[in-house]
């Protein structure tokens, strides 16, 4: 902050330090105060033949007033943007355990894996292609058309195992011949863990997949 030493002179507004472990609210206030007290002492000891202008100085307190509020009400929001995260988190404990419906990778481990598949209403037919975790195409097959409810096994065209690990599915709807639309399959896998990833709430799958919560489709009861 800078006074002027000259009696009459128009004190300038206080400027808010770089303080580490202080919050901005904190700082503020404490310039606040000294900027009070230090303008209070050059009024009275101003000259009397060339006192300070009223309105100036009206205008540099009503603005460092408004300067020191806004950093109050930034202080306030961001104390209940995180009221809200909290208060989301604990709606979304209730989907731990819940079966998901999401576009994510599959993550075989030997078992069947649950699908729903998207298709095109013109397509005539479809095929599911599955894809390795290298981006590999390890196996095509003809699904209906129509998609829908889809159980993928894992096993290749003789009937051996694929080895376990992360693919990607994808759907191709075909009209005469051409592939007219591609679409990620929809992986339905059950949610064990619910975090906060930068301001954002994120959701994890049993066979690790993590899923933002507002990309998860459809929920439901594995038990229903």
């Amino acid at each position: 902050m800078e006074i002027s030493p000259n009696p009459g002179t128009t004190p300038q507004p206080a400027t808010r330090p770089e303080t580490q472990g202080q919050s901005g609210e904190a700082v503020l206030s404490s310039d606040f105060e000294t900027f009070l007290k230090m303008l209070t002492t050059q009024m009275e000891n101003q000259d009397p033949l060339n006192p300070m202008d009223s309105a100036e100085f009206a205008t540099q307190l009503a603005t460092f007033s408004s300067v020191e509020q806004q950093v109050m009400t930034n202080d306030l929001l961001t104390d209940l943007n995180n009221q809200i995260g909290a208060l989301g988190m604990a709606q979304l404990s209730g989907w731990i355990g819940m079966e998901a419906q999401a576009e994510m990778p599959l993550a075989y481990d030997g078992s069947p894996v649950p699908l729903t598949l998207r298709t095109s209403s013109l397509a005539d037919s479809a095929q599911l292609l599955i894809r390795d975790s290298n981006g590999t195409l390890v196996q095509r097959l003809d699904v209906p058309a129509r998609g829908g409810t889809f159980t993928w096994a894992g096993r290749d065209a003789g009937g051996a195992t694929l080895p376990d690990g992360d693919y990607s599915a994808t759907v191709e709807s075909i009209s005469q011949g051409d592939v007219i639309e591609r679409h990620p399959a929809q992986v339905h896998a059950t949610i064990v863990e619910a975090r906060q990833d930068a301001g954002q709430t994120r959701l994890v799958m049993s066979g690790g997949q993590t899923v933002l919560a507002d990309e998860i489709i459809a929920l439901r009861d594995p038990a229903g």
